[in-house]
């Protein structure tokens, strides 16, 4: 491995992170809203698919990273599944959000279900690989929390792009350029989704140019039934799997449900304004949170603790938000207290996940002698788009138990009853809140790998490889 990472691999990496997760932003977060308020489909059904296509992936994604692990070619191990996936995702992603209005509900119902399915398989093909690299081509310590933090932190501004501009940028390109007026709405998401797909193809394309396996591990096959035996045996990187996929949860509950909150609850005359307003604070919060926060207090405490912090930001923030919903009237600015604390949190939490997951490699190598890079970072794939689809589930059933219905049988901008707002402003915060609580229960008792640990399974590693060496 030669002195480090140059600048513009760092820049290559960190700009495919950013289109990666845009195109993951639109479809975590809006899906569900394109398909229940939109297109009619019914929110029950909707969740019910999206958590079915997520149980699909706990096959699809082990099945991917083994296959990511077995392949050789002059172009490397990861960069081939990382552009074919990329192109036929960014196809799936257009067609997804581009649904016949012809077809009658059923027909909707199953064209959702399919190609909602297969964005997950490609989605899958591009992300393993992807994050595959970080332990493949750098060291433990400074050079891979680095990486880590740096495509974290672009995966972020991915994000945030989409949760600022989606809204805004839908209404623009379907009133605009020969717009049908009445159906702004789904024309507007299927010319956002073409504009999203077009960018993630150029972004990962220049990742794929700039960045080189410098020096992949030697990664033995195995067998399905070998894969798992080792994925099992390793317990911190299921305990990382499971914060990964409870931090999610929490926030894609949210930010699957504060879209109906501003639309029908909060502001429905200027819902569109103040839901924008609150994502690009929330948004803007979370970016600093990942560049300049995190790096900040790393200075002072170990990422452990940040992590510890986290989890006290986030139930501070969700409480507030509680509060503020029953208690503010139209006030958006206030609302940006807790967006501070949720999404600042979330933005640091995601950096630390990733090196805590990278970790668990080497911890893995040290405990079974064996390197599960592609099995344990397809499992990091899985826990989020299972969080998603979890999420979304729990979102489906609390808009059917809410009768918040649909544009097709409700007028948009329209409030609903005292009790849907009373039992939409609770799930938002609440359930989140609960999951939270669980994850952090969970973490505090597995994950053992301070930095403590962490220096004698280094030292450890470089004994065993200077004894076979």
């Amino acid at each position: 491995m030669d002195n480090g990472l140059k600048g513009r691999e760092k820049f290559a990496y960190g700009l495919g992170a950013v289109g990666k997760d845009m195109v993951y932003m639109l479809s975590a977060s809006y899906i569900l809203y394109y398909y229940q308020d939109i297109i009619g489909v019914g929110a029950a059904p909707m969740g019910l698919i999206l958590l079915i296509a997520r149980v699909f992936d706990a096959f699809n994604d082990p099945v991917m990273g083994i296959i990511v692990a077995k392949t050789k070619t002059r172009w490397g191990k990861f960069r081939p599944w990382l552009m074919i996936g990329t192109l036929t995702n960014a196809v799936i992603l257009f067609l997804m959000f581009s649904a016949p209005p012809s077809l009658d509900k059923a027909g909707l119902t199953a064209y959702a279900a399919v190609f909602y399915i297969l964005w997950g398989i490609t989605y899958t093909m591009m992300d393993i690989p992807y994050w595959s690299m970080v332990p493949a081509f750098t060291e433990s310590g400074k050079e891979r929390e680095g990486l880590s933090a740096l495509a974290r932190s672009c995966a972020g501004v991915g994000s945030a792009i989409i949760s600022i501009i989606t809204v805004k940028a839908v209404s623009f390109l379907g009133h605009n350029f020969g717009g049908n007026e009445a159906e702004y709405e789904r024309i507007g998401y299927a010319r956002m989704a073409l504009i999203v797909a077009l960018v993630f193809i150029v972004f990962i394309s220049v990742t794929c140019l700039f960045i080189k396996e410098k020096s992949t591990v030697d990664m033995k096959t195995a067998s399905v039934k070998e894969m798992f035996s080792a994925l099992l045996s390793n317990d911190q990187a299921i305990t990382m799997v499971l914060a990964i996929v409870i931090v999610n949860t929490a926030l894609y509950i949210t930010s699957n449900l504060v879209i109906y909150f501003f639309k029908y609850d909060f502001s429905p005359a200027v819902w569109e304004d103040n839901y924008t307003l609150f994502n690009v604070a929330g948004g803007g919060f979370q970016i600093m949170a990942m560049m300049l926060f995190f790096p900040l207090l790393r200075k002072f405490i170990n990422s452990l603790r940040i992590f510890y912090l986290c989890f006290a930001m986030s139930f501070a923030g969700y409480f507030i938000l509680l509060v503020e919903s029953f208690l503010l009237k139209d006030n958006v600015y206030f609302l940006l207290i807790p967006a501070f604390l949720i999404m600042s949190a979330l933005g640091m939490m995601n950096v630390i996940t990733t090196v805590f997951l990278a970790n668990t490699v080497d911890y893995g190598e040290y405990k079974n002698g064996r390197r599960e890079e592609s099995v344990i970072f397809s499992m990091q794939t899985f826990m989020v788009k299972a969080a998603s689809g979890v999420a979304a589930f729990i979102a489906g059933i609390v808009l059917h138990r809410c009768r918040i219905n649909s544009d097709k049988d409700a007028a948009a901008g329209m409030s609903i009853s005292a009790a849907s707002r009373t039992g939409l402003r609770m799930s938002m915060t609440v359930i989140p809140m609960f999951v939270l609580f669980i994850g952090l229960i969970i973490f505090a008792k597995k994950y053992i790998l301070t930095d403590k640990k962490l220096e004698e399974i280094t030292r450890e590693l470089k004994k065993r490889g200077g004894e076979t060496g």
